[in-house]
């Protein structure tokens, strides 16, 4: 793809790692931006570089403010699984954050649960705003202790029909942004079905000797999953995708530019795929495959990312990092060739434009900051850890 001009290209000098440093000590410096200052996008690209100097100053200065936003249980929007991520990754950093990390776990995973299971919200089961995010959280960074039963129950609860109706949305009629959402069920990675079914997933890898909640989760999933499947539609340009929300009538098949993480091919064909991995579903695993293949194969940088700021185009919910996040998973746990030949175009486009953007010109936010487009080439370039992705559903 040829240079986009208006775009600088990224110093001949300065590569990912020591970005990554820079971003982390400029942060330190000036730490007030960034719309959450409890997000874990300090902390998970603090991990990441693990330098002696910039991480720990980050982490310190972030500590210092976590958990004093919102109470919500959320991982993202300033919520407090977010909170318990950055101290549990922090910890590696500055190892006297794991006491809190111990008891905002503790916390969380005792916490009463009040979810509406009818009418729903996307705070009642959503991956940004609800308990698949909680519980991602706590199945990916509390390995030793057993699943959080009531949250895993109330999350197989709304899958326990067909057609999904207990995720038909409720509470948004007058809504000004989400209207179009009431009395549909949201298919996406980050508010809807498919950031469900990546929960389902990861507590159904881990109940070990709890039989009867395995085939609660693994009854869920098949649903979930079903459903899923059956909103899929091919596009005019031969990709195989889900509209934002589930349709009464079968969707146009124009091509929608929102292929991202977020919403899409992407996050939808890997949360299929993994599902289908650990309930060894060969035939529909490879189904979710293929669909990732048409994205893989025709996925238009011009046209699949748009947006007025780089968060947009770049960061990890709407842009070409989450993309990178994906075809990175497909890659190293299904082998997919496709994945692979995306992953390196997407590390090329990122690594020629990210860069030269100061990072003053972004929030600090795993989702839509520099840390998570950081974070994202870090992983799957320079074979940083992984446990930070479960963040996004992933592996």
């Amino acid at each position: 793809m040829p240079h986009d001009p208006a775009v600088p290209a990224a110093p001949p000098d300065e590569d990912v790692h020591g970005l990554a440093v820079r971003c982390l000590m400029e942060w330190a410096e000036a730490p007030d931006r960034g719309v959450h200052r409890c997000d874990p996008g300090i902390p998970v690209l603090a991990h990441l570089v693990a330098d002696d100097r910039a991480a720990p100053a980050a982490v310190a200065v972030w500590s210092r403010t976590a958990g004093r936003g919102p109470s919500h249980p959320a991982l993202y929007d300033g919520g407090l699984a977010g909170t318990f991520v950055g101290l549990r990754l922090g910890a590696r950093v500055l190892p006297g954050l794991g006491a809190a990390a111990d008891r905002l776990g503790a916390h969380l995973a005792g916490r009463p649960l009040r979810y509406r299971t009818r009418e729903v919200a996307f705070p009642d089961y959503d991956l940004i705003s609800g308990p698949s995010g909680l519980l991602l959280a706590l199945c990916a960074t509390q390995p030793g202790l057993p699943v959080p039963r009531p949250l895993a129950a109330h999350l197989a609860l709304l899958c326990d029909e067909e057609e999904l109706g207990r995720l038909r949305a409720g509470q948004y009629t007058d809504h000004s942004f989400l209207a179009w959402m009431q009395g549909r069920v949201n298919t996406g990675m980050g508010h809807g079905v498919a950031g469900l079914v990546t929960a389902l997933t990861a507590a159904l890898r881990r109940t070990g000797p709890d039989p009867d909640l395995a085939g609660d989760l693994a009854g869920a999933l098949r649903r979930a999953t079903r459903w899923l499947v059956g909103q899929a539609y091919d596009d005019e340009r031969g990709i195989r995708t889900w509209p934002g929300a589930g349709l009464a009538e079968p969707p146009s098949r124009e091509a929608n530019p929102r292929q991202a993480w977020c919403y899409g091919t992407p996050g939808v064909a890997w949360a299929l795929w993994d599902a289908a991995d650990a309930l060894g579903d060969e035939a529909a695993a490879d189904w979710a495959a293929t669909a990732f293949t048409t994205l893989a194969e025709r996925y238009d940088e011009t046209f699949h990312l748009f947006g007025d700021t780089p968060g947009d185009r770049l960061g990890l919910c709407h842009g070409a990092a989450g993309v990178l996040a994906v075809a990175d998973a497909f890659d190293r746990h299904a082998r997919l060739l496709a994945a692979s030949a995306l992953k390196d175009r997407l590390v090329g486009h990122l690594t020629s434009r990210m860069a030269a953007r100061p990072p003053a010109e972004w929030s600090a936010d795993l989702l839509t900051g520099l840390p998570g487009v950081l974070a994202a080439l870090l992983t799957a370039v320079h074979g940083a850890p992984r446990d930070w992705l479960p963040c996004l559903g992933l592996r």
